[in-house]
């Protein structure tokens, strides 16, 4: 039972939180702890050698769990909103092992890899591949969320947008350089990028991120034609980097993760070309995945938006 090796933690001197919250056995580096699982990728420690320490958990993200604010497909808000809370629950019900080295995110959350969870998460559909940047997520992970959306588990079960807008973020906020950002995953691969902007939102006001729905064999012609045609411009590039970089120009006009500026720009002008030569298609634009805007001191307790309620 889990009172009894709470119990022991105690009779140990391990430090624990007196509360009503539930707590869920994880290993944490090998040393068994209890916690609590805010949502279904992060949890706060209850006691034992990482106390009071604030976990995210790496390589995967569930939906929003502080209230109905994602949409896409035929999906309701509050239907995607029950699936968070089934991610939460599937969370606080099992016994994890997780390692970390103890980075952090810009957060301040500790970083750990919680790999049977991850999968087990992903594998439900309660979960998508994350990469905070544009490398492609865990090959184990993407496999299993393949297999999610093929099945219709979860998330997916109203269908497979090509990107999910994960976060919000008004210029009421503040910002940088006059610039906010929003952030989307790919839901093929799991890379992520931001999009500037310095739109101000309204609370509870629905915000939509589109993309033209350009089909795979497109993508793989042009990315043969460029890999033929300007050869320099993908010149230590993986085939699955260059088929990315390709993608996401002809479904969202950019791409993220080439660093070097003058290569950058000529890649640019040469996707703009084939995009203006009609390569791409004559694909229109339609709604992959929307996000509800609430700031953060207003997504919980007594101050909740009446979005939330």
């Amino acid at each position: 039972m889990r009172t009894s090796w709470i119990a022991g933690l105690l009779f140990l001197g391990a430090p624990l939180v007196a509360s009503a919250e539930p707590a869920t056995r994880v290993y944490l580096n090998g040393r068994p702890s209890p916690v609590y699982f805010n949502d279904g990728d992060s949890f706060r420690v209850l006691g034992g050698t990482y106390f009071g320490g604030k976990a995210r958990l790496a390589g995967f993200n569930t939906l929003e769990s502080f209230g109905p604010v994602h949409i896409w497909g035929d999906w309701h808000a509050k239907e995607l909103y029950a699936i968070s809370k089934m991610a939460t629950h599937n969370g606080a019900n099992g016994v994890w092992r997780c390692t970390s080295d103890m980075s952090t995110d810009t957060y301040g959350r500790t970083l750990w890899f919680c790999p049977d969870l991850a999968l087990d998460q992903v594998r439900r559909g309660f979960a998508h591949v994350l990469s905070i940047d544009e490398n492609p997520g865990d090959p184990k992970l993407l496999e299993a969320q393949l297999d999610a959306q093929k099945n219709r588990r979860g998330m997916w079960a109203h269908g497979v947008p090509g990107y999910i807008l994960t976060s919000l973020h008004s210029m009421s906020e503040g910002g940088k350089d006059g610039k906010q950002y929003n952030r989307f995953v790919s839901t093929r691969d799991g890379h992520s990028a931001s999009i500037a902007h310095s739109d101000t939102y309204d609370e509870c006001q629905k915000v939509c991120f589109k993309e033209r729905p350009i089909p795979a064999e497109v993508v793989t012609e042009i990315v043969k034609r460029l890999t033929t045609e300007a050869p320099e411009l993908v010149e230590g590039e993986s085939p699955e980097r260059v088929f990315q970089i390709v993608e996401d120009y002809g479904r969202i006009g950019f791409f993220v993760g080439v660093k070097d500026e003058g290569k950058k720009a000529k890649l640019e002008e040469k996707l703009g070309a084939y995009r203006t030569e009609g390569a791409f298609g004559q694909v229109e634009e339609v709604v992959a995945s929307c996000h509800i805007y609430v700031a953060f001191e207003r997504r919980y307790g007594g101050k909740r938006a009446e979005c939330l309620k």
